[in-house]
């Protein structure tokens, strides 16, 4: 990867995330996502943490698989693993790491009986390009959680940038009270988030900037992360490759059109779902695009209410999105040019955003009542969602209409906008950063007892 060539060291969530989860439990652990996203390269700094570490990947090391295929039991699979390494495995202190599991599903099976075992700590990491790892994600229930991984979200990137954590803590705050922001915080702020349209989440893509804030160079870095993508379609589904290359390369002039809803007709006047389904579904669990579905009404669960064959293509980095634009955009985005329509990358931002916190996002749209960017479910509560990039953003008949329902009942709506927090009734006018804090409760047990006393 280009990223670890640089002077840069990314701070990542995901790295107390395995941390954590290593001090509260025995079982395995499998990192899922794209390609290009820093999965090896925060296992590795987290190997770092142990006197043994093992590295295994089943791309560069094809052999491996045939090592440890058919392997009868965990004694047989350790001795193999021995055999095929020179670091030594420490009883109690070492980390095997298998890479690109999805070349090697006999591992990931037989991953159950390594921590049956006991006797060494075992990660897993795979790339969904191509891959069908929702199958292995099953195998061995209650021995290896799985964690989604997703490029930096703005939170991140801010921090690698040189935000401190106060000042951070401070827009958490002003979000949660509902305050404004310091007038001078707010515009800088703005100026970062204006940058991560253009950097986005790469990693490689972020520690060339840090390195040497120069836009070309991280233009080419995005470049050779998007040619790999489509190198990587071609290899992994050749039957299929010509549909799922032209989807990926519609979802920039989709997500300019009007509803920036995705038009099967745009790939053939004759298209039907069901035919290009299998290439969505690909495109999707490589974790390269983002399906944002429709649902019909905003009441919980939105998933009843989803329909199947009505989506926004998202992309699963902005700054990919953006180097995928005009020659030139880049700057214009930065100095925030009026002229430019921001419209599709602000909601490429929110959606990425959204999906990075584990968060479903979703869209709404009737032909009475309007449509509106997203709706989500967070906290037992559904939350509208509009995403206004001009000084038009009080302007939202559809919002406005689904707020006034007394059917729906909403509680609360957010209008993320350019300009500072103000709330006006059930509406909350905030600041586009201010997306980097909708995540879901943690803090709900998830105990419950019954009281069984009366009928006793």
């Amino acid at each position: 990867m280009y990223w670890k060539k640089g002077k840069t060291m990314l701070k990542r969530k995901i790295d107390n995330y395995i941390k954590r989860y290593y001090e509260t439990t025995r079982n395995a652990l499998l990192i899922t996502g794209a390609r290009q996203i820093g999965k090896t390269y925060s296992i590795r700094e987290f190997g770092k943490s142990f006197k043994s570490f093992i590295e295994i990947n089943f791309v560069e090391m094809p052999e491996a698989v045939e090592v440890f295929k058919n392997a009868k039991n965990s004694a047989d699979i350790l001795l193999r693993l021995s055999v095929i390494t020179t670091v030594p495995l420490i009883k109690g202190e070492t980390l095997v790491f298998f890479d690109e599991v999805q070349k090697c599903p006999d591992i990931v099976t037989a991953i159950k009986f390594l921590v049956d075992e006991g006797s060494y700590r075992y990660i897993l990491s795979g790339s969904l390009l191509g891959v069908e790892l929702k199958d292995l994600r099953s195998e061995p229930v209650g021995y290896m959680g799985v964690k989604d991984m997703y490029p930096l979200d703005f939170e991140e990137f801010i921090s690698c940038i040189g935000i401190n954590d106060k000042v951070i803590e401070s827009l958490r705050k002003a979000w949660k009270n509902r305050t404004k922001v310091d007038d001078f915080v707010h515009t800088k702020i703005m100026e970062l988030f204006r940058l991560y349209l253009v950097v986005g989440g790469m990693p490689a893509a972020v520690s060339k900037y840090i390195d040497s804030n120069n836009l070309q160079e991280v233009t080419t870095v995005q470049q050779d992360i998007i040619r790999l993508y489509k190198r990587d379609i071609a290899q992994y589904d050749p039957e299929n490759k010509l549909y799922i290359e032209e989807i990926f390369s519609l979802i920039p002039p989709e997500l300019n059109a009007k509803n920036k809803r995705f038009i099967l007709k745009r790939l053939n006047e004759n298209a039907k779902f069901e035919r290009y389904q299998n290439s969505f579904l690909w495109l999707k669990n490589a974790g390269v695009a983002l399906p944002v579905y429709n649902v019909e009404e905003p009441k919980m669960p939105l998933l009843l209410a989803r329909s199947r064959n009505m989506f926004k293509l998202f992309q699963n980095d902005i700054g990919l999105l953006a180097t995928q634009y005009a020659e030139g955009i880049q700057l214009r985005i930065i100095k925030g040019d009026k002229n430019i329509n921001f419209g599709s990358i602000y909601e490429n931002a929110v959606a990425q955003e959204l999906i990075a916190h584990n968060i479903e996002p979703y869209y709404y749209n009737n032909k009475k009542r309007g449509e509106l960017d997203f709706v989500i479910e967070l906290n037992g509560e559904v939350l509208p969602i509009e995403v206004k990039s001009g000084k038009d953003y009080e302007l939202h008949r559809a919002l406005s209409n689904i707020m006034d329902c007394e059917e729906y009942d909403l509680p609360e709506a957010v209008v993320f906008n350019n300009d500072n927090l103000k709330v006006d009734g059930k509406i909350v006018y905030a600041p586009i950063y201010m997306v980097m804090f909708l995540e879901k409760n943690n803090d709900v047990p998830i105990y419950y007892k019954v009281d069984l006393s009366m009928l006793q």
